[in-house]
């Protein structure tokens, strides 16, 4: 329970945190809240040799406002998105989707990067980012580039992050007054989920206008239920349409078969959480 040795790097920039990860090596590792890396260190499960600290770059940290966007940066911690009133008001499911995540102590600590970068399929927040269209600035030795959230995730841990760079913020188009849901099935409190449901909506005079909707842990991958949304978006907003689009929930996906769930009954927990979700945010 004790991990291997390493170096230790604690810059206090983002150029220099850059410059310290390409000074440390390929097989170093940026850590920022820790929550998802240190228990992966003492069960040796991985041995860099070197770590990158990304706790002191304060330009990494916090949540503002750009236009018709807002900005959170990287290591802004679980609980700080959770209570910002821009993201309340501008990027609801997100803060919906944070408050199912671990328990206080762990959203005091992790970060909404360090959970995006890590990439667990069955993490709560890859999902609410899909759904909401954001795009993820990335920087390192060779400058700056832009990923959209439906191109970051790649496959089980991996992104679309090369070697040497660091996931800086993330970019929300605003989703003002949207109503959200997120819904997620977990064998215990606190769990990671065996299926989630990100769903956010826009309701006008009993019809559905917009409907956006991504799927945790039916694939390697978080899935956008492109099925879903257009037989929801120009319906009326009553519990028959929302039963009959949710029977579109598993369209595109490709869900496993584990220790906690088979495929077959994954699916059924897509369908289902589906149609709740939508349906709280319908105001059903």
């Amino acid at each position: 329970m004790i991990p291997a040795a390493f170096e230790y790097f604690a810059p206090t920039s983002l150029d220099g945190a850059v410059t310290a990860l390409r000074d440390a090596g390929e097989d170093a590792k940026i850590i920022a809240g820790g929550q998802s890396l240190m228990p992966v260190l003492r069960l040796r499960l991985a041995a860099p040799s070197a770590l990158v600290d990304l706790g002191r770059v304060a330009e990494l940290r916090g949540i503002r406002e750009d236009g018709d966007d807002i900005v959170i940066g990287a290591t802004t911690t679980h609980h700080e998105v959770l209570h910002d009133p821009l993201v309340a008001r501008h990027a609801r499911l997100l803060a919906e989707a944070t408050a199912t995540v671990a328990d206080p102590q762990i959203r005091h600590r992790g970060t909404l990067g360090g959970s995006l970068a890590h990439a667990d399929p069955a993490g709560d927040l890859a999902a609410p980012t899909m759904a909401l269209d954001a795009t993820f600035r990335v920087v390192g030795p060779s400058g700056i580039r832009t990923v959209a959230a439906a191109d970051f995730f790649q496959d089980y841990f991996t992104t679309a992050l090369d070697a040497g760079e660091i996931l800086a913020e993330i970019r929300i188009p605003k989703h003002t007054d949207w109503a959200a849901r997120y819904e997620k099935f977990h064998r215990a409190a606190q769990q990671w989920s065996i299926v989630g449901v990100a769903a956010t909506v826009s309701v006008a005079g009993g019809t559905i206008e917009r409907a956006k909707v991504a799927l945790t842990n039916m694939a390697t991958v978080p899935v956008r239920a492109h099925g879903v949304e257009e037989s929801l978006v120009g319906q009326p907003a009553t519990a028959e349409t929302i039963r009959a689009a949710a029977e579109r929930a598993t369209d595109g996906t490709d869900p496993m078969t584990d220790g906690n769930a088979d495929a077959e009954y994954r699916s059924h927990l897509a369908r289902v959480l589906t149609r709740r979700a939508v349906t709280t945010a319908a105001g059903i």
